[in-house]
């Protein structure tokens, strides 16, 4: 069966009748004709025979990967973030925001082309920008250039911002589990103010699996 994670950005592919593991292929590349057999995310149900719901497929993966009874599990992906709170092996809240988390992974992944950065090397800032929206919030990246912060400060400051608003969104829980592209950037991942446990790019996709 050929599953599909359709994101905004990048599509997360499985062919669950190899042993090979799952590809990721930008979005702008993969084939005119892909159809998938199950698919989510962006453009699932056009470019699927049969598509799941994304909080759906990420509460089924987080279940299946994380296992535990009492759990909060963030997405944050190119175009949106959602999230869903497990009690007692059951989900108990969920919720999906693509405004305040507009274009978020997309222009966090952009500054760091724009500007020739390496996310590993910049250290977490003590504070940070109250931003709400990806998009809007790059004006505070100009102004503080402006005023004479480097541009590494000020996309860190960018990025934590982003962070924190994303942990609010998410509740702010003492433990979170994250899901997504943005795993891989070790000062989004320090930025919350919790412990947090990545799980990678792949969970919607184990979610399609358990479907």
């Amino acid at each position: 069966m050929l599953l599909a994670d359709f994101g905004t950005s990048y599509c997360k592919i499985l062919n669950t009748e190899t042993r090979q593991g799952p590809e990721i292929i930008a979005t702008r590349d993969l084939d005119a004709g892909f159809i998938a057999d199950l698919a989510t995310g962006h453009n699932a149900a056009r470019r699927s025979k049969h598509s799941v719901n994304e909080l759906t497929a990420l509460a089924r993966g987080g279940e299946e990967i994380i296992g535990g009874e009492d759990f909060v599990l963030l997405d944050c992906g190119s175009r949106d973030i959602k999230f869903v709170r497990y009690s007692e092996g059951r989900v108990v809240d969920m919720g999906w925001n693509a405004e305040c988390g507009a274009s978020m992974g997309f222009t966090i992944e952009l500054l760091a082309k724009y500007y020739d950065l390496d996310y590993a090397k910049i250290p977490i800032p003590d504070t940070g920008f109250s931003i709400t929206c990806g998009v809007l919030g790059m004006s505070n990246i100009f102004d503080a250039v402006i005023s004479g912060l480097s541009e590494t400060e000020a996309v860190a400051k960018f990025v934590r911002g982003i962070a924190r608003n994303a942990y609010r969104f998410a509740g702010s829980p003492e433990r979170l589990y994250l899901s997504g592209g943005l795993c891989d950037n070790p000062l989004f991942v320090g930025s919350f103010p919790c412990n947090v446990i990545s799980l990678g790019r792949f969970v919607l996709l184990e979610g399609l699996q358990v479907s």
